[in-house]
């Protein structure tokens, strides 16, 4: 037998290697590639900027809907009709979620999947660019964590690079989706469960934040369980015969109080809190039913289920102690804890560089100052500048705060991107963090943000060995030794009910607050609010 030389074997591997995807990698990462790649990219950022009063009002027009998770009625048609407008082809209703949809423009790989949170916060209700609480409605919803801003950061990068597109033909999808209820981290783990993200190749997201950054790897944070025990009883005469009565209520306070005790005893990175969402129907009758809705969250996966365990032992200790019983575990959401993706990260990064914070007025910070200063946190203004590097992995992760996106990262290459539309050394989930929202840093920050969403897909489009990279992550080091199940059973369903009360009682007074983009170049302009309006 003939012997074969390193040589020739190394000539017939790179035969082997050298398939079309692998050509067209070396095509784009020649210098000839990488000069198209950045023409392309500065025309999209200068598409974007060409945009920025579409942008604006798309900011403003969610802002001014603020409506709760499941129940984004107004927006979830606003943006569909928006979609189709610019050519998407739009499925609405996904995993069984009316105000969910997937839109889908283009076609071949890769697929870019763009997605970004819809839903407002309870009782956050207020005017735009105002420095101190001014509700527009009392006790009325809005949108205080910023979701409003968000969905125009990717439509507008997707219209930029869809017109990129059209004119290079450049093969690719582009979906845009919204993240439903994710203040109920209610929906994301549906739609990987009904299949939405099995043919895509890279997930971008996009969050609201006070500064310009992206990261990679293990995310501080946690995932979460949110499961609702419902008691039932036995009524009975609260004054003439208590002692036939069985009360659920005692069982959801028993619970309580059996949590509160165990908490001291639960990892310090471990977060849980609960509300009673049913105690019964008046005082002179033993509540017959009852219900309590816990939020479990830990920093993986086998500490989220262990700790759903102990809530569920709680649960029958307490019906035990009652007389009571208690019914399945009711699952309204869950998130896995957050890991993104190195090569997509490092990409958008450079992006990040090249595209810098935006340039804040002195209107701008005196909002910031003034609203910092109201609440008590160091008046240091809006971010003024970059991180100095791209942020790594979490190596002592302490806990804190979740999202579904958890779901999509664990099955596709995902990044979020974090804009700055809104200001430092706010609470969150609160009224403060509606003030800048529909203002010229929301509308500057989304622009940014749009800028280098835009650029990162020009990457990904035209680069095919950044897909391989982020794949090559994504399979052999985040999940190698970690697989995705789902903390949602087989048998649960979206809460799709929630807040739709809360809805029913404030929209018909919300509405007469809608804003009109044929009237007012701008939500401020429309309130006739002096920008910034500060405490004197």
């Amino acid at each position: 037998m003939r012997r074969v030389g390193w040589f020739q074997i190394f000539t017939v591997a790179a035969l082997v290697v050298a398939t079309p995807l692998a050509k067209e990698a070396q095509k784009n990462s020649s210098p000839k590639g990488d000069a198209r790649t950045e023409r392309l990219k500065h025309q999209a950022s200068e598409d974007v900027d060409a945009m920025a009063t579409f942008t604006q009002q798309m900011v403003d027009q969610i802002f001014s809907f603020g409506e709760l998770g499941f129940q984004e009625q107004e927006t979830h048609r606003y943006l569909v009709d928006l979609l189709r407008k610019n050519g998407f082809t739009v499925q609405e209703g996904i995993a069984g979620i009316p105000t969910a949809f997937m839109a889908t423009w283009g076609s071949g790989k890769p697929v870019l999947a763009l997605g970004s949170d819809i839903d407002g916060i309870p009782q956050s209700s207020q005017k735009p660019g105002v420095a101190y609480h001014s509700p527009l409605i009392e006790g009325a919803p809005g949108h205080g964590e910023g979701h409003n801003s968000g969905q125009a950061v990717n439509i507008t990068a997707a219209l930029a690079v869809k017109k990129l597109m059209e004119r290079e033909k450049l093969p690719g999808t582009i979906r845009i989706w919204p993240g439903t209820a994710e203040e109920l981290v209610g929906t994301k783990a549906y739609y990987v469960r009904e299949g939405f993200f099995k043919d895509v190749d890279v997930a971008l997201f996009t969050h609201v934040g006070n500064d310009l950054s992206v990261s990679w790897g293990e995310r501080e944070g946690t995932g979460l369980v949110s499961v609702e025990y419902t008691f039932r009883g036995q009524t009975a005469h609260s004054a003439g015969a208590p002692w036939r009565g069985k009360s659920a209520l005692d069982a959801v306070e028993l619970m309580n109080i059996g949590w509160n005790y165990r908490r001291e005893h639960l990892p310090l990175e471990h977060r849980s809190h609960y509300i009673v969402t049913n105690g019964g129907d008046q005082p002179n009758v033993v509540p017959r039913t009852a219900s309590v809705w816990y939020y479990f969250r830990q920093t993986t996966y086998p500490k989220i289920k262990e700790l759903w365990e102990i809530g569920d032992s709680m649960a029958k200790g307490a019906a035990m102690m009652t007389g009571t019983e208690v019914l399945p575990g009711r699952v309204l959401g869950s998130a896995w804890p957050q890991h993104f993706n190195k090569a997509v990260a490092e990409a958008t990064w450079a992006n990040i560089i090249r595209v810098g914070l935006p340039q804040w007025s002195e209107a701008d910070q005196t909002l910031a100052r003034a609203l910092q200063k109201e609440l008590g946190s160091r008046e240091e203004g809006l971010t003024v500048k970059l991180a100095d590097q791209l942020p790594g992995p979490v190596t002592d992760n302490r806990g804190g705060g979740s999202d579904d996106i958890g779901d999509v990262s664990w099955t596709v290459p995902t990044v979020t991107l974090r804009y700055p539309s809104n200001i430092p050394g706010l609470p969150g989930h609160n009224w403060a963090n509606a003030i800048a929202m529909a203002t010229p840093i929301a509308h500057k920050g989304a622009t940014a943000g749009a800028k280098v969403q835009a650029m990162t897909m020009v990457d990904l489009l035209t680069k095919p060995a950044l897909v391989q990279q982020a794949w090559d992550y994504f399979r052999n080091e985040q999940t190698k030794s970690v697989k995705y199940e789902p903390l949602i059973r087989p048998e649960d369903k979206p809460a799709i009910e929630l807040n739709r009360a809360i809805m029913e009682r404030y929209r018909p007074e919300m509405r007469k607050y809608y804003y009109d983009p044929s009237r007012y170049k701008t939500y401020l302009e429309q309130l006739g609010i002096e920008y910034p309006t500060v405490k004197k």
